[in-house]
């Protein structure tokens, strides 16, 4: 039983043929992610109807880089993603001939790991996606929990620095201003203005190139000093971030996802001892255990497909 995952983020659309067992038939993509609904429709029903072709596929899920409505069917609204309280769930379905689910891609994500990934068999987990900011999700024996109105957990936008770094969401001093791929370059950008200590992230900066994630990350594993310095502060972020999300769902397992879970032998370990020193009741508790995701940049596209899977004899 074949199903088509589709991922649609802020800079591409992708959609995979998925097996039952997590594996990847085949894949697809379309970049950039078109900025009108109807052209998203148009690249959505391309890429699944080119999959389709080929494969005998059954259903098909969205993982969707927005907020999804509590009952699945309508996407509220996406900082890069342009439906707009849009019943896309109605909408493609007719149009594609197939049964169509809807999920938040973090959730997707963590479900895919609890399938098949870095949490199988966790009673209570958390994803914790690292990228430009932070998505994550929770899953209570399987299911997911989404809150009241579909939009749990924002781990992300959690206030650790009273008025700190400003945030897109409105706020300052939110955990992914400190602790994301974008963090990574904005604490490089200021430890190297605030240091006259050599640095191969330097001469990027001084031609005014913004630092990205990747640039430090690659640094870091050169042996760059300063580079070190802004990872481990990076670490000691992400720590101290866990052992708030371990004080209020006591998670068995932890997934660390995302594009920067790819550096991940740089920082978790200093991650993990932050977590255990800061978690109330440190030394007196079992310690939720923290673990790279495995299935990287698929994830979405496989906990859509296999979430279709689950859900398609609900829908159409």
């Amino acid at each position: 039983m074949l199903t088509v995952g589709v991922d649609i983020g802020g800079t591409s659309v992708r959609a995979a043929v998925v097996h039952p067992d997590g594996s990847i038939v085949a894949e697809v993509r379309a970049a950039p992610t078109p900025d009108r609904a109807a052209v998203l429709d148009d690249t959505v029903a391309e890429l699944v109807g080119g999959l389709a072709a080929a494969h005998p596929v059954t259903a098909v899920g969205l993982a969707v880089a927005g907020f999804v409505d509590p009952d699945r069917r309508t996407v509220a609204f996406g900082a890069h993603v342009p439906w707009r309280d849009d019943h896309v769930v109605d909408r493609l379905t007719e149009r594609l001939g197939l049964p169509v689910v809807l999920e938040h891609d973090a959730n997707a994500a963590g479900l895919a790991e609890h399938r098949v990934g870095a949490a199988a068999g966790a009673s209570v987990a958390v994803l914790v996606a690292l990228g430009t900011g932070i998505g994550a999700a929770l899953l209570v024996d399987g299911a997911v929990f989404r809150g009241a109105y579909g939009v749990a957990p924002e781990l992300g936008h959690l206030t650790v620095v009273r008025g700190g770094r400003p945030c897109p969401c409105g706020k300052r001093g939110c955990l992914e201003r400190y602790c994301s791929g974008t963090a990574l370059g904005r604490s490089a950008e200021e430890l190297i203005a605030a240091s006259e200590d050599f640095s191969l992230l330097r001469a990027a900066w001084e031609r005014a190139e913004p630092v990205t994630g990747r640039d430090v990350a690659r640094a870091a594993e050169a042996g760059d000093g300063l580079a070190r310095r802004v990872v481990d502060e990076f670490a000691e972020w992400l720590g101290q971030g866990l052992a708030l999300v371990a004080d209020v769902f006591d998670p068995d397992v932890v997934v660390i996802g995302g594009e920067v879970s790819a550096s991940a032998s740089l920082y978790l370990d200093g991650a993990r001892r932050r977590y255990a020193d800061e978690v109330t009741g440190g030394g007196h508790r079992r310690l939720a255990e923290i673990r790279p995701a495995v299935l990287g940049g698929h994830a979405g596209m496989v906990g859509a497909a296999l979430d279709a899977r689950e859900r398609a004899g609900v829908q159409g």
